[in-house]
């Protein structure tokens, strides 16, 4: 059997090993646990933990170059070669891994073979089971079949697909780097502004505002929702009168500074902006609204997210981790910010908005260049290239 371009058709089980090699751990030695994530980003450590805290007393070994895969989420991608890097560390049987037949099947072609729509249609449907637990079976997998052209042939699209991959790379980091650049200058421009600045507590300058929301039958409620890590605002799907049933809701005006009290201690704060007009947010969203001609939201959201910043939130959220650490009310008005000369906060405002431009750009370049690789894992194993 050929396939279209006219290379041999194989099934994966004639050119893949089962890798069974099995290590016994030992509760005082470190081991290094593997994960691979989605859509094709690779294999990568999990973490690196003694092996009294795993649970089973054994665990498959990995070697470099090994073809391994998700159980769970080959579907999704999951699937790649193990990097030097790891070689040696340890996978439940969730994670089955292969040698490859040195004679037949250069790892590096099935690695970005791996990576093709093909690839994933073909673990989709050797993957079956409920919503919830859908599992890719081994012996569908490995009946497979894969083009498979000579080992030169081979080499030539390996080499082609990591020179255009290096230089999408170049491109990338040559993008990350001037970003990188942008954002030291704002946090030099930061610590400059602030270095004698006043401060002064923010239920002084950015007082909480409430403003009670009376749903009416027959009305609709867009949410609000705030992303951790300062990464911004997002708008969740509407609510109608019976959906909202007894939770409260506040309306939540464009330059309001809004924090996420559950998660405010890992950066769940924003500003709202212009495209949020209209939107509400449950009890759980504080709203402080920034004196004019005193402090900026911008330059309160930029503090909040700094090492002190995020301190004195997680400060003012006492208890444990995730949803038992509450920002308080109180605590948060009680927190004393810089409050450099207001031209200042201007002057830095502009720059922070050049530098989100800067990043907004940065993200449809990394999106166009990551549109590129497909393309060329098409051309490639269509023979085009």
């Amino acid at each position: 059997m050929t396939t279209a371009n006219g290379w041999p058709a194989v099934q994966l089980g004639d050119v893949l090993v089962k890798n069974e090699r099995m290590v016994t751990l030992m509760p005082d030695e470190q081991y290094r646990e593997v994960t691979i994530r989605l859509w094709g980003k690779g294999v990568v450590l999990r973490r690196i933990v003694n092996g009294a805290a795993i649970a089973s007393e054994r665990r498959c070994q990995v070697a470099f170059n090994q073809f391994i895969l998700s159980r769970i989420d080959a579907r999704n991608g999951a699937t790649g070669l193990v990097p030097k890097e790891l070689d040696g560390a340890v996978v439940t049987n969730d994670f089955p891994s292969f040698e490859t037949d040195a004679a037949a099947l250069l790892p590096a072609f099935l690695g970005w073979l791996s990576k093709t729509p093909s690839f994933l249609d073909m673990c989709r449907r050797a993957s079956e089971g409920t919503t919830n637990r859908v599992r890719l079976k081994e012996d569908r997998f490995l009946r497979l079949t894969i083009p498979l052209p000579p080992l030169a042939e081979q080499q030539r699209i390996v080499s082609r697909i990591d020179r255009a991959a290096s230089k999408i790379e170049e491109a990338r980091q040559s993008v990350n780097r001037i970003e990188a650049g942008w954002r030291a200058l704002l946090r030099s421009a930061f610590s400059e502004i602030t270095a004698s600045s006043t401060r002064n507590k923010m239920g002084a300058i950015a007082p909480l505002v409430r403003r009670r929301v009376e749903p009416r039958f027959g009305d609709e409620y867009a949410e609000l929702g705030i992303r951790s890590f300062g990464k911004g605002s997002f708008h969740k799907p509407s609510l109608d009168y019976l959906s909202i049933g007894s939770k409260q809701l506040y309306r939540i005006y464009p330059g309001d500074l809004v924090f996420n009290n559950v998660f405010a201690w890992e950066g769940a704060i924003a500003v709202a902006q212009p495209e949020d007009e209209g939107r509400v947010g449950s009890h759980r969203f504080i709203t402080c609204v920034p004196t004019d001609g005193v402090v900026t939201a911008d330059f309160l959201w930029f503090y909040f997210l700094t090492p002190e910043g995020l301190t004195r939130i997680g400060e003012a959220s006492p208890g444990g981790a995730g949803r038992n650490r509450t920002l308080g009310l109180e605590k948060l008005a009680d927190i004393e910010v810089p409050v450099p000369a207001y031209g200042q906060q201007l002057r830095f405002g502009r720059l922070l908005t050049r530098v989100r431009a800067m990043q907004s750009s940065r993200s449809d370049s990394n999106k166009k260049l990551d549109a590129f690789i497909p393309s060329i894992l098409d051309r490639a194993f269509r023979g085009a290239m």
